[in-house]
């Protein structure tokens, strides 16, 4: 922190679609604060001017639902800026999103004072971020009921309902047929939505299998037959052997499909 300088089947909670910058009509969004001040200890969104606390929920909320799905209800909750700072008083803050930074779950929206810019080396210049929690409710597939780590999921322990889906890490899902057949490598409770993360990687092979293997390249593509050397795992490198000897490594994609990048 620098005080001195300036509607699929899946929806990716990690990733979570890069979220459009929201565009402000003059390019800038300056908003005239008199007094601005962090000289009290942790200054929370209550005690913030009403014109700034309503345009940096603006902010999140466009951010937000641009990577929420069709129908998701979001809302923003504003946290309170770190009670160690001491802020000059600052007339022009402008808040933004921080580069890289996304609108989704634990997040921070930027504000900058902009006086010095305006009124020359006299004036305010601070750059800080306020803590910023995204909620975007949505309906996904949760556990019907409490779900031991190793279970083997099926429609009958899953079903819909409205969560969160910003609250943790991880992809969600929004058909319980994708879910048929995997294994979870942690426990849920009922009610919680069934991610990504709390899967085991799917095996599509094992070692000794013989599986099909597309090499690609720029302008070309083959394909033959090997036998893999290790177990496939859903995404991860393997290592396969053909019927010349010659050994190459690609990534498991498929039921005994591997894809090798050249």
């Amino acid at each position: 922190m620098d005080q001195n300088a300036q509607a699929p089947a899946v929806v990716h909670a990690t990733q979570r679609r890069q979220s459009r910058r929201p565009t402000l009509a003059s390019g800038v969004l300056l908003l005239t604060v008199a007094g601005l001040c962090a000289s009290l200890p942790g200054e929370a969104a209550a005690d913030m001017p009403a014109e700034l606390v309503g345009h940096v929920q603006e902010l999140a909320l466009s951010g937000a639902r641009a990577g929420a799905p069709q129908g998701a209800r979001v809302s923003v909750q504003l946290g309170a800026l770190d009670s160690r700072l001491r802020l000059a008083p600052c007339r022009e803050v402008q808040p933004y999103l921080p580069q890289g930074q996304r609108m989704w779950g634990k997040t921070r929206i930027g504000l900058r004072c902009l006086d010095r810019a305006r009124t020359g080396p006299s004036g305010a210049r601070w750059n800080v971020t306020l803590p910023v929690q995204v909620m975007v409710h949505a309906r996904a597939v949760v556990a019907a009921q409490a779900l031991p780590a190793g279970t083997t999921l099926s429609a009958a322990l899953l079903q819909t309902a409205e969560v969160d889906i910003a609250a943790e890490m991880g992809q969600v899902f929004l058909d319980t047929g994708l879910l048929e057949g995997r294994s979870l490598q942690r426990p849920l409770v009922p009610g919680e939505a069934v991610r990504s993360s709390d899967l085991k990687a799917r095996r599509w092979f094992a070692v000794g299998e013989r599986v099909q293997v597309l090499a690609s390249g720029r302008g070309y593509a083959v394909s033959g037959e090997a036998q893999a050397l290790e177990p496939g795992f859903d995404g991860q490198n393997v290592r396969v052997r053909f019927e010349n000897g010659r050994t190459v490594t690609g990534r498991a994609v498929g039921e005994r499909r591997v894809e090798v990048l050249l």
